[in-house]
């Protein structure tokens, strides 16, 4: 079968001077038209009709032919069905002529064979690509503005509304005339949003130019009792960063998909890292990103295999495997020697809810204490806190606990609630709305640190593990009363009730000590630098 495909260009462009040859995702415009043809496993031979010297020469570089068009077809009033008919050429015998603009850069070339397949299966003389844009729209008749619809409807259920996007049109060679390339069996076929792309106008170009130069994003994150639930919170936040929908991973191995909530995020689960690297082979990621605490050399050098024009960046990782991203944000950890490994709280990535709230005010007397240990508490404080508390001694303040998705036990701590002075809450969607009713609070060292330190809440604070023990932001010096790991109860203790008994002035000088630090510029240093790669 042979498919001629045949792509206009003439020079006078007005409204965007020299369209066809500017330089768009690092191509001139048409390039991608040729391309996308020259690649068509359907196309056998590709024209471009042009009056641009430049034109010219950026088809016969690409290995397309040419036809010269005379001025008496390059005049704002020519059809393009004469200028298609014209570069037609008459020694040969066509099944179909594919016609295809240089305005459409982000139409895929699959999408292009699967129409042309389409048009060949069926035999019909013309297929037309469309986009379906359904919308509730008026017209005129009588003079009088009137509805083109029966029933208004939400989008999802009006019917389709096809509209060209001038991609490409597939004609039977026996219908393409000087006056048509339309026939009598016509259908369209409809593209996506993004490959429905047609320049026009500067706004489309800007629009185009942003499409091309997307980032495809992959992030990878597991999170459980053992290691906490930082992470699957920081990358959902990070998630909604980006201008495109991430491919999140996660090991079914290591995390529960519930630890994700009910996020729209695209979760994938994969069995193992041989599985990971699988899947990735498959993709073109631009961006990878790895949450899951240490990396390992053998690890990153296996990712970079799979995935050798990705940027890797690595959160909160301390393992040797840092040598080999592009990026490493440890906010939790003190700066080391790499220029790469951004460290400190200045690249904390906070909940966008918290941005939203102010600090507190400091009251005169404490009344109510905020408590949480982050989404699995591995040393069971929340239970060693809540058997303190329910003491007759502390049941004139009132005590808010918050119990995370990894928490093992919670049906045995909810029957704290019995205690008219004890809220026991799990899985919470308004932590900051809690935490600002509270006016001191009592944590590890992880994210929840951070997020009582951006709302001014006077703190006291303990390890879960080892490696928390290494977290540099929550500490004395910043604002905070850290205790160390696995204090005694009676340590525990003794710091509550000096924080219960804190006065406003002494609490007002934590504060200060907490908001002293930019915790919620974090974000926009973090994605600055990811964008900057």
């Amino acid at each position: 079968m042979k498919i001629l495909a045949v792509i206009p260009a003439r020079a006078g462009s007005k409204g965007i001077p020299n369209k066809n040859i500017r330089i768009i995702g690092g191509h001139p415009l048409i390039y991608y038209s040729i391309k996308n043809a020259l690649d068509s496993k359907m196309i056998t031979d590709v024209i471009v009709t042009t009056d641009s010297a430049e034109v010219k020469i950026i088809a016969s570089q690409m290995g397309a032919d040419f036809k010269w068009r005379s001025a008496e077809l390059c005049g704002d009033a020519v059809t393009l069905d004469s200028v298609v008919a014209d570069a037609v050429p008459s020694d040969k015998t066509w099944d179909y002529i594919v016609t295809m603009q240089p305005t459409s850069p982000t139409l895929k070339v699959d999408t292009l064979d699967n129409a042309i397949e389409y048009a060949v299966k069926n035999d019909l003389d013309t297929v037309i690509s469309v986009i379906n844009r359904p919308h509730l729209t008026w017209g005129e008749r009588d003079g009088k503005k009137v509805p083109n619809y029966t029933e208004r409807l939400n989008r999802q259920y009006l019917p389709p509304c096809y509209s060209e996007t001038g991609a490409f049109v597939i004609s039977k060679a026996t219908v393409v005339t000087e006056k048509s390339r339309i026939g009598e069996n016509v259908d369209v076929f409809e593209v996506s949003e993004q490959e429905a792309q047609d320049i026009d106008t500067f706004d489309d170009l800007l629009s185009v130019a942003n499409t091309l130069k997307r980032q495809k994003v992959a992030i990878y994150v597991n999170g459980n009792n053992k290691r906490g639930v930082g992470h699957i919170y920081r990358a959902l936040e990070i998630a909604d960063e980006f201008f495109v929908k991430p491919d999140i991973y996660f090991d079914i191995n290591q995390t529960d998909i519930g630890i994700f909530g009910d996020t729209t995020h695209r979760l994938i689960p994969v069995n193992g890292i041989a599985e990971l690297y699988a899947c990735c082979k498959k993709e073109d990621y631009t961006i990878f990103i790895n949450d899951i605490l240490t990396t390992s050399i053998d690890y990153m050098i296996g990712l970079r295999s799979v995935l050798p024009n990705a940027r890797i960046i690595n959160f909160e990782d301390d393992g040797e495997g840092i040598i080999k991203a592009d990026l490493v944000f440890n906010a939790l950890f003190h700066e080391n020697d790499f220029s790469h490994v951004h460290s400190g709280e200045k690249y904390y990535i906070s909940g966008k809810t918290f941005m939203f709230y102010k600090p507190i005010e400091i009251k005169e007397k404490v009344e109510r204490v905020f408590i949480s240990f982050g989404g699995a508490d591995p040393q069971n404080y929340s239970d060693r806190l809540l058997n303190i508390i329910a003491k007759p001694e502390y049941s004139d303040r009132h005590f808010v606990v918050v119990l995370g998705r990894a928490k093992h036990n919670v049906d045995e701590l909810m029957k704290y609630n019995q205690y008219e002075n004890i809220d026991v809450l799990y899985d919470v969607s308004n932590m900051p709305e809690l935490m600002c009713s509270c006016d001191i609070g009592i944590t590890s060292r992880g994210r929840t640190g951070y997020e009582l330190a951006m709302l001014g809440i006077p703190s006291i604070s303990m390890a879960q593990n080892q490696r928390e023990e290494k977290h540099g932001f929550v500490c004395n010096e910043n604002g905070f009363s850290y205790i160390g790991l696995n204090p005694a109860d009676e340590i525990i203790e003794g710091n509550l009730k000096m924080y219960l008994g804190l006065s406003q002035n002494s609490r007002k000088h934590f504060q200060d000590m907490l908001l002293s630090h930019d915790l919620r510029g974090g974000r926009q240093r973090v994605m600055n630098l990811i964008n900057s790669l």
